[in-house]
């Protein structure tokens, strides 16, 4: 199909472009003005903004359905939000877990579709379980730590794009583990991401614990959602920290989503002993998000009885701060990771509203230009990827395009409603298909897997 997109504001930060352009589409790719180029349809964009499609660096997927289907409910399926939200490339995998083998999920996504192009991190945890290293605060056996690296490495070999780590989640992992579960980066040239050991003010020797292992790999490192780890005040420290580090080795990257509250599992060790401490707070900041108590603030009954009896049942905490969030997202060195996750469609708006929202909260309001912030959804997360084809618009380029109207873009979901889809998108493009349009799905299945380059 031929698409020519007229007259928008083209904001391509890849190429320092920010101009009114025309652009041309033919069979998926972005390719150069022609005299002879023939349209099958025209998108007027005169007054819109015209940009790459946004690259999510951090989420997690849809499961994996017990018929073999990726899980696709039309409102509820994550990818389908991604998609409503601009988002044409996630990352998933992420915090050391999948929801099925992730080499195996990119050939599902292959042979099924999916809403948005998927690339898959190797999750940590995901192969400990298959070692059998259940026991989370437990060291991995010798046998143990080199099925992982086994395992993951073949995973790798078929276009992983790095190794996530939930250290938080197994505080059992030691650094010999952490080493060899990621070996296998170094061969096939793979990063490491990771949901590290610790937040507020344990969370300094946590991001060294995780780029000390970055600088002994030398592999490219991703240090995630870091508003919910230094976001209690730490946050001007902990990225000067960060950036003593990119001296030694600019490959690492940071990404943070534009909320103050954080998501898990009330079984998760974030709840362990010692964090009421920790964040300085009572259980009323924990509001429950499915369940018999959704929508309602813990008190310790129904933290204790839920946590036991449901450890599964997601939860919203509302400890950080705005300010520490928006120091993150307004530095040069961090990108927008949504984090989304959902079970069942509930769970954290961020899933359906993180990338609308950071353009109207950052953008309207002045914190950062606007091809400051594309720039931080499309150019940054493509080349921190190596993904030659995706962030940009150059003639070659896969065809994957968001047109939007700056001044009504917005998110609409809230945490009493976690999938209302955003305002203002009106077509996002994946792969030269028109995917979406003023909101709606068009397309379920233009998405493809992203490999490892």
């Amino acid at each position: 199909m031929n698409i020519l997109i007229r007259s928008g504001r083209v904001i391509d930060p890849a190429n320092y472009v920010d101009s009114v352009l025309d652009i041309y589409i033919s069979n998926g790719k972005i390719v150069p003005p022609s005299a002879d180029f023939r349209a099958d349809r025209i998108i007027d964009a005169a007054g819109k903004i015209v940009c790459p499609g946004f690259v999510d660096i951090h989420m997690h997927e849809d499961p994996v359905l017990p018929d073999g289907s990726i899980y696709k409910d039309e409102e509820k399926a994550i990818f389908n939000c991604m998609l409503r939200m601009g988002v044409t490339s996630a990352i998933a995998g992420n915090c050391g877990e999948n929801k099925y083998h992730p080499a195996d999920y990119l050939d599902l996504v292959d042979a099924q579709g999916a809403a948005v192009n998927v690339g898959m991190m190797a999750g940590h945890e995901y192969f400990r379980h298959e070692a059998g290293a259940l026991d989370k605060y437990a060291p991995a056996t010798k046998e143990q730590k080199a099925h992982m690296a086994r395992e993951v490495e073949k995973c790798l070999e078929r276009g992983c794009v790095g190794v996530s780590f939930g250290i938080r989640y197994i505080p059992g992992i030691d650094m010999d583990e952490l080493l060899e579960t990621a070996s296998g980066c170094r061969k096939h040239g793979g990063r490491i991401s990771a949901h590290i050991r610790s937040d507020a003010e344990e969370v300094y020797d946590a991001a060294k614990e995780f780029l000390d292992a970055g600088l002994t790999l030398d592999v490219p490192v991703q240090l995630s959602h870091i508003g919910s780890m230094a976001g209690f005040g730490q946050m001007e420290n902990f990225l000067t920290l960060v950036d003593s580090y990119k001296i030694i080795k600019p490959d690492i990257g940071c990404d943070c989503y534009p909320y103050d509250a954080f998501s898990t599992g009330l079984g998760s060790t974030t709840y362990d002993e010692g964090w009421l401490e920790r964040y300085g707070c009572d259980y009323s900041v924990v509001e429950l998000a499915e369940g018999k108590y959704k929508g309602q603030r813990c008190t310790k009954e129904i933290f204790d009885e839920v946590r036991r009896e449901h450890p599964e049942c997601m939860t919203i905490c509302y400890v950080m701060q705005q300010a520490q969030v928006d120091m993150a997202l307004t530095h040069p060195g961090v990108m927008l990771g949504s984090d989304g996750t959902l079970s069942e469609g509930q769970g954290h708006p961020r899933a359906a509203g993180a990338f609308p929202r950071f353009i109207a909260n950052y953008v309207r309001t002045g914190k950062l230009s606007l091809f400051e912030a594309i720039n931080k959804i499309t150019a940054v997360p493509a080349r921190q990827l190596n993904l030659k084809h995706k962030g940009s618009l150059s003639a070659g380029a896969d065809a994957d395009v968001v047109i939007f109207d700056l001044e009504r873009i917005a998110d609409k979901a809230t945490f009493e409603q976690p999938l209302l889809p955003p305002e203002g998108m009106d077509y996002v493009i994946v792969n030269g298909i028109i995917a979406a349009e003023n909101g709606k799905i068009i397309s379920f299945n233009s998405g493809r897997s992203i490999r490892k380059q």
